[in-house]
């Protein structure tokens, strides 16, 4: 059968624009996944975090879709029975350097229209965490957890509703183009379609590289670690409680989540994945770590002494555990080592261009008959429904030119 639109990728992206696209025209629709079960990567793997928008430059994509993302999320939820929980975040400053930025955060919170409270000293950071440490904090209502896997899995089956077909245990091997005609060749045999949208994640570079898009473009992979709190200690952490951001880097830090399941979890640190899907630090794929090393923007994004110190202090805390929890007491004093379990990691497909920049903001190209979503960084689980709409009206506008 041959279709108006295939999607390759079943996360987040990938089903809210087959959502909308089913919503808003009548095409023929599918979606093809090469994992046997939907958000099997970075759309299961985090922390299920809404981040309201207040760590993003005003009038940014990122700032736009993840106040849009954050309202439409909780209303879709709630509609549709998904697991949330609105407990607010606290972003602890632990210096005097880090209480001025607290200011900085609350200006843009304000131009993004996102609601904050600055609390002044340990006693008012108390009346929200009162085992958090900190000589500041910056309070946001809005944030709140989610579970990632059910919110796509209720999306897909809303698209499915609409039409949508859905092909698991599909994984392309290869895409050629005849005139208006994509034939995608897979492990399950072949999809037609008149226009493709890419949205597979850690692997989007490479497709679309094999469409001659973005070669600029590569995806360094990070894994993100993280621990849980023993049962017994989830009473430290009443709601999620932040680092303050350093500019000038794309992670967060390790931190504090209650999930809607009410475990409590730490971290992700962020450091270098030997594999695309190397979820262990003991897991490595010679050819993409090869693939990596021999990448030029890696290393010239490793250039700075700031990188290098921020790189070599992630390892530590992926391969000891008490350099881990060292940086978590930072913000919860009270934890121990025996507080801390071993949980789930992700991997970030973090996308890098040839000069070394970190592309910090959603990034999408089109091609011929075609749209690359080649970044979809954090928050990608907080602007999936404003980002699929968005990309929905460009895909519906090239489509007519088609």
């Amino acid at each position: 059968m041959k279709y108006d639109v295939a999607i390759v990728g079943g996360g987040c992206v990938g089903c809210s624009v087959a959502y909308h696209l089913a919503r808003e025209m009548a095409f023929d629709v599918c979606v093809i996944e090469k994992e046997h079960q939907l958000a099997s990567h970075q759309s299961g793997r985090n922390s299920g975090v809404l981040h309201p928008g207040f760590n993003y430059p005003p009038g940014s994509l990122k700032a736009r879709f993840a106040t849009a993302g954050t309202k439409q999320m909780k209303e879709y939820c709630a509609a549709n029975g998904v697991p949330i929980e609105e407990l607010g975040v606290l972003v602890v400053a632990t210096d005097s350097e880090e209480r001025a930025r607290l200011t900085e955060l609350q200006e843009q919170a304000t131009e993004n229209g996102v609601e904050t409270e600055l609390l002044e000293n340990e006693r008012e950071i108390h009346e929200h965490e009162p085992h958090a440490a900190g000589e500041a904090a910056l309070y946001c209502p809005e944030a709140a957890s989610v579970d990632s896997q059910k919110y796509v899995h209720s999306l897909a089956g809303d698209a499915e509703n609409a039409g949508v077909d859905f092909y698991t245990g599909a994984e392309v091997q290869a895409v050629k183009t005849n005139g208006n005609t994509h034939r995608i060749s897979t492990s399950i045999g072949t999809i037609s379609s008149t226009y493709l949208v890419n949205t597979a994640g850690l692997y989007a570079d490479k497709l679309a590289h094999q469409m001659g898009v973005g070669h600029e473009y590569h995806v360094v992979p990070f894994r993100g670690e993280y621990y849980e709190l023993v049962p017994e200690k989830r009473h430290l952490v009443n709601s999620m409680i932040y680092p303050t951001p350093d500019p000038e880097l794309p992670f967060l830090g390790v931190h504090y989540t209650r999930r809607s399941d009410d475990k409590v979890i730490i971290g992700p640190n962020a450091v270098l994945a030997f594999g695309r899907e190397a979820y262990k630090n003991t897991q490595f794929d010679i050819t993409e770590l090869l693939t990596t090393l021999g990448y030029s923007g890696f290393w010239r994004l490793f250039m700075s002494e700031k990188m290098i110190r921020v790189g070599l202090n992630e390892l530590h805390k992926s391969y000891r555990k008490s350099a881990f929890v060292k940086a978590a007491k930072d913000l919860v004093p009270e934890v121990t080592d025996d507080d801390f379990q071993r949980s789930y990691a992700g991997i970030r497909a973090q996308i890098v261009r040839d000069d070394g920049q970190l592309i910090k903001e959603p990034l999408f190209e089109h091609g011929p008959q075609s749209t690359h979503v080649l970044n979809a960084v954090s928050p990608g689980l907080t602007s999936s429904l404003p980002f699929g709409a968005h990309l929905t009206d460009e895909i519906i506008a090239n489509l007519d030119s088609v």
